[in-house]
């Protein structure tokens, strides 16, 4: 069977919500595609993109733990994905991958469109400096942050993420034991997912302030872990990243068909079938 020229690839990826939105996405355009998820845990990334390219795939977007992979494989890359060293859209053209990243630009849309956030000169704070950290930094960066603070479990892993910023002056890195000094932050971001038993680090209260906006980059089952300890501190303003997801996968569809669709229904659809309260 040939695959579809459009794909999510990840692992794991079968609660993807993707193909459901690429569907939607298409049908109010009126553009005819093939969009599914595939999986990358049994072949790795490297192989399981051949393949897919091989049967005809020409545009695939991709989802962790595979981004820092996907800016490896791609031949050329926009300069954001440049920046960010990761990507989560591959489009082939001439014979190659062009990578590009649009996880930033849909963050930073649903923050100001959606959430009516307010970014410029605020401080924000990064929990986690993997592939979902990385995609979205740079975005936050020329978004006119006052200060992003990197926190990690290895101070290594969270200064390699603001070297690449080249922005010393804004961005800081520490470690989870280091954050009960930094004070609170107006947007904390979570890029870190829970852990098998559904556990997430244990954060202090302190980061979080009466104003304060808390995101999980993460959607359904996966954000609550965060948002339940969020809430549980007396933080008012929660999200998952529901309205992340929307708003990149609208840019990914508008570099690979050349017209943005609409968000916003889509998004409602997705959040009225949620277990989550935004």
């Amino acid at each position: 069977m040939t695959l579809p020229h459009y794909a999510v690839l990840g692992a794991p990826v079968a609660h993807s919500l993707s193909p459901r939105i690429h569907a939607e996405f298409a049908r109010q355009c009126g553009i005819d595609l093939l969009y599914v998820a595939i999986d990358t845990a049994a072949d790795g990334f490297d192989a399981t993109l051949e393949r897919f390219q091989r049967a005809g795939g020409i545009g695939a977007n991709v989802t962790a733990p595979d981004k820092i992979a996907a800016a490896a494989a791609a031949q050329s890359l926009s300069p954001r994905a440049r920046r960010a060293g990761a990507v989560n859209t591959l489009a082939w053209r001439d014979s190659h991958w062009y990578g590009d990243i649009t996880d930033g630009s849909g963050l930073v849309r649903d923050l100001r469109e959606r959430r009516e956030v307010d970014l410029f000169r605020k401080r924000v704070l990064m929990l986690g400096a993997g592939g979902a950290a990385r995609a979205v930094a740079p975005a936050l960066m020329d978004a006119d942050v006052a200060q992003l603070v990197v926190a990690n479990r290895t101070r290594a892993n969270a200064w390699d993420l603001i070297d690449q910023l080249h922005d010393s002056d804004r961005a800081i890195a520490c470690t989870l034991d280091e954050l009960p000094g930094m004070g609170s932050f107006d947007l904390v971001l979570s890029a870190v997912p829970p852990d098998e038993e559904g556990a997430i680090p244990d954060y202090p209260p302190s980061i979080l302030g009466e104003e304060t906006t808390a995101i999980d980059l993460n959607y359904g089952a996966r954000a609550l872990p965060f948002l339940a300890w969020a809430k549980s501190h007396g933080c008012t303003r929660t999200s998952d990243g529901l309205g992340m997801l929307v708003e990149q996968a609208a840019d990914s569809f508008e570099l690979w068909h050349g017209v943005r669709p609409q968000t916003e229904a889509v998004y409602t659809q997705l959040r009225m079938g949620s277990s989550l309260a935004g």
